[in-house]
This record gives structure tokens, sequence and C-alpha cells, in this order.
């Protein structure tokens, strides 16, 4: 692996990026145009110490998930994320695991939805990124790879994923996953093996999602109203759009209150707490 090369192309990604393109305030005595490496390290969610030594070519290889996290920071092409992968000497990551590269301009418009939960996932509901109000809304994702990383595959094989939901919403909710997955199976074609690999073993070990895949229904979900069940506040009822890219793999949610419910001033409450607990202690 060639550090200095590693080190010398995270610098020149970080200088041309602008702190606005990410969210940060430009600031008056800013000495330097673009970001600065302590700014890189809290956005990929490193060290200062650790990105510092990176950039100055020393240090250990990069984890895949440390690449994931500079690559979404300075805001990298595709062709950029394969090349930094391939300066560290490490393999490129399926498509639809947490690692996936995830489109620039999503995360521009990420960033400027910071009052509002909104999160990125793949067309098998991979959990991307999301921003602190969505983790708050909805929780973070679990650290788990392959089929189980994405929320349909848990929603029919683990029963504690749909906590989330009421239970009288839940023949809906399974319904639109099953025929929102099959509009992304068919759009991906029949030898892709990550869509394969996950419909295969849905209907070995769920009975419900075969009964619903035999029906052949088949609807891209692009807007949904939900009820969502937040530990802390209760149920939250919101509307929950999509923006699809241009190949339909990844998908932009954003959730927003529904009128006439009290959802509103429940995430706005949500902005304030974050993830803080409020459930009540056991007596």
């Amino acid at each position: 692996m060639d550090l200095a090369e590693l080190g010398a192309f995270l610098k020149s990604r970080r200088d041309r990026i602008r702190p606005q393109q990410v969210g940060l305030p430009a600031g008056p005595r800013r000495r330097v145009p673009g970001l600065r490496r302590d700014e890189v390290a809290q956005l990929a969610g490193a060290s200062v110490d650790y990105y510092t030594e990176l950039e100055r070519g020393r240090g250990a290889q990069p984890s895949e998930q440390m690449l994931a996290g500079l690559a979404r920071a300075l805001r990298l092409s595709l062709d950029e994320r394969n090349h930094l992968y391939h300066l560290a000497e490490r393999p490129l990551p399926p498509s639809d695991n947490g690692a996936a590269h995830v489109h620039p301009g999503m995360l521009d418009l990420l960033d400027r939805l910071a009052g509002t939960p909104a999160c990125v996932i793949t067309d098998l509901h991979v959990m991307l990124v999301q921003n602190p109000p969505a983790v708050a809304l909805l929780g973070p994702p679990p650290s788990v790879r392959g089929v189980g990383a994405s929320f349909v595959h848990r929603w029919f094989t683990d029963p504690d994923s749909r906590a989330i939901y009421p239970p009288e919403d839940h023949r809906r909710h399974a319904e639109t996953f099953v025929t929102d997955l099959r509009a992304a199976v068919a759009r991906r074609g029949s030898r892709d093996q990550e869509a394969n690999a996950m419909v295969a073993e849905l209907l070995r070990r769920s009975p419900e999602f075969a009964e619903l895949w035999d029906r052949h229904d088949v609807a891209v979900r692009r807007m949904d109203t939900k009820r969502i069940v937040h530990p802390s506040l209760g149920l939250i009822h919101v509307n929950c759009l999509n923006l699809l890219s241009e190949d339909g793999r990844q998908r932009l949610l954003w959730f927003s209150p529904v009128p006439g419910t009290d959802a509103v001033e429940k995430l706005e409450l949500l902005s304030v707490l974050g993830t803080q607990d409020l459930t009540p202690e056991p007596q």
C-alpha cells in the first residue's frame, strides 16, 4: 500500500471541498479554502490524530468502514471512491451493504435537510447513511452485513424489527415491502446475486413472505403515510417521501409530520432531545 499516495489524494480532495457543501459554517477566519483536517475527521467518524497521520502518509491501513466514511465526508464520485479503495488495497464493497457508495448529490440534499429526519437506503432497503434526526426517530441500523443488513429481510425474519410500527399496521407494511422488492428485483435483472439470494432466503424462512411473493403484485414505493412507535414519545404520524436515483438503486427518504396530528410538536421535540431515552425507569 502506498500510504504517501493515499495521503496526497485525501489532501487534494479535502482542499476542494467548501464547508458549505457539507453543512459547516464558512466562518470569517478560516486559513484554508477547503475543509480542515479535524472537520474531515469529524464527518468521517475518525479521530483527528488518526486522520492527520493518514493524510501525512503514515499509520495503519484504513478499514473498509473508514474508507466509506472518508468517501462520504469528502463527497467523492464513484470513480474517486474506487480509486481510494485501490490506493488502500481494500476490495470494493458490494453495492448493497452499509459501505456502498452514495451519490454526492444525495448527500448534499441530506445535508440540506438538517432539521428533517432523512436517510439514504438501497433498493433492497439497506441503510447507507442517516442524518441525526433520522437516528433519533428510527434508531441506528444494526451492525450486520449480508442479507441481514436489509430491513425487509429483518422484517420477515426478526419479529423485534416490527416494533417500530403498531401491530395493526404490520400487514400493510409487509405487503408494501414485497411489492416494492419485486420491482427492485426485476429492475436489477435475473443475474443479480444479492437480490436473488435475499429472495431465496426469505422464501425459505418466511411463510408470510412466500404467500405475498406468490401474488406477483408490484409497486414502487414513492410515498407512504406511517405511524412510527418511538420509545419515548409514543406514536408519531409521518409522511415518508422518496427520491429515487436515476438507476433506482438508491433512494433518499425524508419524514414530514402529517397535518392535523401532534407529529409537528413531537418531531420538534425529537430534534432537541436527539437520541436521549426518556422512557421512565421501572419502579
